[in-house]
């Protein structure tokens, strides 16, 4: 059995986990102004940006962008806390 592993840094993150990852990382008012969208701008929130971004194509696209961008400014990203893999490594060393 082959061990197949996406080089897609979106392979297998739902557009949710990749907006609290930038939430946690930036901050709304810092992701409004690196994606000029209201629903960053004026009472963000987690559930109001889904609902616009996958309405949306070039919005989400924008804010993949951003993610991936986010991945490439630190050393070893961290995944999201609501991702399944956010507790592998304490859990492989307990």
């Amino acid at each position: 059995m082959t061990n197949h592993t996406s080089k897609d840094p979106l392979h297998g993150m739902t557009l949710e986990a990749i907006i609290n990852a930038l939430v946690a990382r930036y901050g709304w008012d810092e992701m409004g102004k690196r994606v000029n969208i209201n629903c960053f701008k004026s009472a963000p929130s987690v559930k109001s940006s889904l609902k616009f971004l996958r309405r949306t194509p070039w919005a989400r696209a924008e804010v993949e962008a951003l993610y991936i961008e986010s991945l490439s400014d630190s050393a070893e990203p961290e995944p999201p806390a609501d991702s399944p893999w956010a507790n592998w490594k304490s859990k492989k060393e307990e």
